[in-house]
């Protein structure tokens, strides 16, 4: 057995080995952590997709790795050595195998991520994409919130409780939620890192974006397009409650903001800046 032979199946085995008890750590331990979680269906999907190409990906880590350290072993110099080592000629057969098993792995994952992309999400963003028939099936029971993005802050209106207008963002669990996103002023971009919700505040421009929260808890909302002087202070934390609490919250909203509801405008998908059409 030649020593190029023995070398290769050194590392073969480590990287075999490595392999097989990294995968299940990654999979079962690293997997529930990683971003953005699964405090809705949309932010689970996207934790599936980050599971799987960290998955892809650690074998592919630990090859390297393992191929790096033991160079780093078997060709250092030692003591006494005044030469330089016999030259590295190319080794044919790996270099076939190292295209081949890397391009199935490239192809494998497009293949993947068109499917996901067109099949299951119907394109980019919160789930209806660029086809307008393409709404979850619950959508006709879903509560529209419309989120409006202002220099700099976020503010939000309900079209069924009389289009009041809130500071912050409750959401109920167990119900689809119609998110309209706009803007008062300029391009501004609505953020629910936790929920997986990402869409653009344009002005005079509805972006609707579904969402179905599942569990309970608190979720960043930031501004995720630069906006001027104070963009990094376009910065909440929304909360995803029980449907009794979001039904006594909306209701102590519309308590509180009951004398101001007279001097709101009337609800719109969409408004241009003041002057009209300022922004453009």
């Amino acid at each position: 057995m030649s020593r190029l032979t023995r070398e290769a199946r050194l590392i073969f085995g480590l990287w075999l080995v490595l392999s097989a008890i990294a995968l299940p750590l990654v999979v079962l331990v690293l997997g529930p952590h990683l971003p953005p979680g699964r405090m809705s269906s949309e932010a689970g999907a996207q934790t599936d997709a980050n599971v799987v190409l960290t998955a892809v990906c650690t074998p592919i880590v630990i090859l390297l790795a393992v191929q790096f350290g033991y160079s780093l072993v078997a060709f250092r110099a030692r003591p006494g050595d005044l030469e330089d080592g016999p030259p590295i000629q190319g080794h044919g057969p790996t270099q076939v195998v190292w295209l081949v098993v890397t391009s199935a792995v490239v192809v494998a994952l497009a293949v993947w991520g068109s499917y996901t992309l067109i099949v299951s999400s119907h394109g980019a963003g919160g789930g209806q994409g660029p086809n307008p028939d393409a709404i979850p099936k619950d959508a006709a029971q879903a509560l529209q919130v419309q989120v409006i993005g202002q220099q700099w802050n976020w503010t939000y209106r309900f079209p069924a409780y009389r289009g009041v207008e809130t500071k912050d963002l409750e959401l109920p669990t167990g119900r689809a939620v119609e998110l309209h996103v706009t803007s008062l002023d300029v391009a501004h971009s609505f953020w629910a890192y936790q929920l997986g919700v990402k869409a653009d505040a344009i002005p005079g421009v509805d972006n609707i974006a579904y969402v179905h929260p599942r569990k309970r808890g608190s979720f960043m909302i930031r501004c995720a397009e630069l906006c001027g002087l104070w963009h990094g202070h376009m910065y909440q934390t929304g909360h995803v409650v029980t449907p009794a609490q979001f039904a006594s919250w909306i209701r102590g909203e519309m308590k509180q903001e009951a004398l101001n509801l007279r001097y709101l405008p009337a609800y719109s998908r969409d408004y241009f800046p003041e002057p009209l059409r300022r922004a453009g």
